[in-house]
């Protein structure tokens, strides 16, 4: 199987040059342009990546994300007996941030054990939802959608579904 993956990526690439030769194609202008182009969708994305990550960081920094899962966590506390506050914090930071959220769930790891309830639900919440604002702001950024109607509220449900579905799951393999 290595080995056939290892083999993919440069069969593909012949192929894809294969392909503009027979077609008579020139190859190397059609890659420069889409290279240009990919460049000037980067130049495009990065005010809002640097905006983002500096918010993150804000907010990380001055303790607002750990302090809201805090409070949220007292209240999922009332609903669930003895769910783990730190699962709330990673699920808010998840939002923002994939990087943040990776960092907390090493935590978690580090405190319950990658076995247990918690480590199970962060793996299974990390692998089934997105970094909704991220996303949002990044690829809506990149096509220069000014709109986006119904996409918050559809992003937020799906995520809630991923995170009710992962806490589930690690209560059925726990």
């Amino acid at each position: 199987m290595t080995q056939i993956s290892n083999m993919l990526i440069p069969a593909l690439i012949f192929y894809i040059v294969a392909m503009g030769l027979s077609q008579k194609k020139d190859i190397y202008a059609c890659f420069t342009k889409g290279a240009k182009e990919g460049i000037k969708t980067v130049a495009g994305i990065v005010p809002t990546l640097i905006g983002l990550m500096v918010a993150v960081g804000v907010l990380r920094a001055s303790g607002f994300l750990e302090f809201a899962g805090k409070y949220l966590g007292i209240v999922i506390g009332y609903f669930a007996d003895g769910f783990p506050n730190e699962l709330v914090s990673l699920f808010v930071v998840k939002l923002f941030s994939s990087s943040a959220a990776t960092g907390l769930a090493l935590d978690i790891f580090k405190e319950y054990g990658t076995d247990s309830f918690a480590g199970l639900a962060t793996s299974l919440a990390l692998a089934s939802t997105e970094t909704v604002f991220y996303t949002m702001s990044v690829y809506f950024m990149a096509i220069k959608v000014t709109k986006t109607r119904w996409t918050l509220g559809g992003a937020l449900l799906s995520t809630c579904a991923g995170l009710i579905a992962s806490v589930i799951l690690a209560g059925l393999l726990v």
